[in-house]
């Protein structure tokens, strides 16, 4: 196997495959599991075959470092031209496509004009998409090409890739704008190898081990802790559309059974929608004995989610040290911590203890899961208004250091600034701690729920409100606005906003947001100021499935969310009038 820590770069260990192993199978998409003949599948010379053509198209266009937009659906053309990209020296940034909504529109010319592409990648279906959205929105500069169809000339076996080395820029990955715009990671081939270097060893990967999923492949989890460790290690990528995975979640688990995929990641919902829509007949059919690797990360992992799944799916052979909670994120490349072959680590902490940012294991109260040990990269768990390292049992703000971290976040040096912080470190915005060489995280800072002095966690509220009240759906964003008073200091009022299922009467939703208020502070002991029942899908997530309170807030003070039912006590509508009187004032 090829030394990942010591090798050159990414494209180098890419192509020592494509010519040792030519024919083994690097990618397999899957249109149907259903069917016999429900996949196509790519070798590592196919691979490298229509990635030389890429790449030489690039070489002999753009300078190494240029950035390179890829917008595809699922399937082997993305695969194609990241490779080419990596191969070329160019910076490949992987974006979803422009799709149909605004806001979806907004989110990739954010990534387009931040990143300065000079080409936009895609395949012949999506072209008259792409190249209509690049005119609309004034990217001028910006080639558009068709990978599939362009007619590209095969460079010959003479060709080459760029020689590059672990510091040359291997792409931008963009974060997933949970708390706010998404922002441009610089990753070298350096932090690509090291980073799949530490998932082999966590996860007992090898060549011919076979990964895969339905997560997204402009998303880290999908891209880099599933394509790129298939082709570095020389196994095999298998891959699903996200949208089949939606519409039918046991197509999921028998693409993991039908391939015998060793690792696939998701977020915790997906293994949540799984317990409530795969039947038992469908369960009846499933064989997971040879799963070994269930990573959930990406969001809250929830403690009862990792319970019902590993019972709904033990009569299938899941075995139950399969799930594996793992931490990490777009700036560390995609992997920090994670331990497999075990079964996940619990620790029932204080209630009032955890509200004041302190970690007391306890008979009773709530329950946090354990995401591993971080063992490749140095970790400090401190206070996030002075840096200080806080003593064992404080949760605090996680700095990372080492190998796998991004150096900076691209054309935007004050981001920089604010997350990589001397000594090397980056600040992550996640809360947490480590208790007995466990990573325990618990937030984000920018979605602490602050009031009246209680510290309280917006998923900790959401959670329990669906406990209560099953007439919710299973998606919800808590948060707080501010109210200003005459003559003091303002002060935040908490707001829920959240999906309901159906469409009930008017009756039964004001009873709801009724018990909901009363929910809240029963258990909570903090007043509701107002709550938006939402109809479903309203609210806003990331492509991975995280839930963007930030920017529901902001929906919420624009006077953009359209609830199917809406109480607000009279501060709030007062603060909303505020709100958007200074915003008509800021506009003009």
């Amino acid at each position: 196997m090829v030394d990942l820590p010591h090798a050159t770069d990414a494209a180098a260990v890419i192509r020592e495959h494509a010519l040792t192993t030519p024919e083994r199978t690097a990618v397999i998409l899957v249109d149907d599991v259903e069917r016999t003949d429900g996949d196509t599948r790519w070798s590592y010379a196919q691979l490298d075959a229509e990635a030389r053509k890429i790449g030489s198209w690039l070489r002999a266009r753009y300078p190494v470092g240029t950035r390179v937009l890829l917008l595809y659906p699922t399937g082997f053309d993305f695969a194609a031209a990241y490779v080419g990209c990596l191969y070329a020296g160019v910076a490949a940034v992987p974006a979803p496509l422009p799709g149909r909504y605004r806001h979806e529109q907004a989110r990739v010319t954010g990534i387009a004009r931040n990143a300065a592409v000079s080409a936009a990648l895609t395949d012949a279906e999506n072209l008259p998409e792409v190249q209509a959205w690049v005119d609309g929105e004034g990217l001028t500069g910006t080639r558009v090409l068709a990978t599939d169809s362009a007619g590209l000339a095969d460079p010959g076996e003479s060709w080459t890739p760029e020689e590059l080395d672990q510091q040359s820029l291997a792409m931008l990955q963009y974060t997933s704008g949970s708390t706010g715009d998404p922002k441009g990671v610089t990753l070298t081939h350096g932090n690509l190898l090291h980073n799949v270097d530490s998932q082999r060893r966590a996860f007992a990967m090898g060549a011919g081990t076979r990964l895969g999923g339905w997560i997204p492949h402009y998303h880290d989890m999908g891209l880099l802790g599933q394509i790129l460790p298939a082709l570095l290690l020389g196994g095999t990528c298998v891959l699903m559309r996200s949208s089949a995975f939606l519409k039918r979640p046991h197509h999921w688990l028998q693409v993991i059974d039908k391939y015998g995929i060793h690792l696939s990641a998701a977020p915790n919902f997906a293994y949540e929608l799984c317990c409530s829509r795969v039947s038992d007949e469908q369960l009846a059919g499933l064989d997971l004995s040879r799963w070994r690797v269930a990573v959930n990360g990406s969001e809250p992992i929830d403690t009862a989610v990792l319970d019902a799944f590993a019972k709904r799916f033990a009569p299938a052979g899941l075995r139950d040290d399969v799930l594996c909670p793992c931490y990490g994120m777009a700036e560390s490349t995609v992997f920090v911590s994670g331990v497999a072959f075990r079964k996940a680590v619990v620790t029932t902490v204080d209630v009032d203890r955890l509200r004041e940012n302190r970690f007391v294991p306890a008979e009773s109260g709530a329950d946090l899961v354990g995401c591993g040990v971080p063992s490749d990269c140095d970790l400090l768990i401190v206070d996030p208004g002075t840096g200080e390292p806080l003593q064992p049992g404080g949760i605090g703000e996680i700095w990372l250091r080492g190998p796998s971290i991004g150096t900076a976040y691209w054309g935007d040096t004050p981001a920089t600034e604010r997350a990589f912080v001397q000594g090397g470190y980056l600040r992550t915005g996640d809360l947490g701690t480590l208790f007995d060489g466990e990573l325990y995280v618990t937030g984000r800072l920018a979605e602490t729920v602050t009031v009246y002095g209680h510290h309280l966690y917006p998923q900790d509220i959401e959670r329990r409100l669906r406990e209560h009240h099953p007439e919710l759906g299973s998606v919800g964003a808590a948060f707080t606005v501010p109210l200003a008073r005459s003559g003091a200091e303002p002060e935040d009022v908490l707001v829920v906003t959240h999906e309901v299922t159906g469409r009930p009467a008017e009756d039964v939703l004001r009873r709801l947001a009724d018990g909901i208020k009363e929910t809240v502070d029963r258990e909570f002991g903090i007043p509701v100021g107002g709550v938006a029942l939402l109809r479903r899908g309203a609210v806003r997530r990331t492509t991975s499935g995280k839930i963007q309170r930030v920017a529901m807030r902001g929906l919420f003070l624009d006077g953009e969310l359209s609830p199917m039912y809406a109480d607000y006590g009279q501060p709030v509508t007062d603060a909303l009038g505020a709100w958007r009187t200074s915003r008509s004032a800021r506009d003009r």
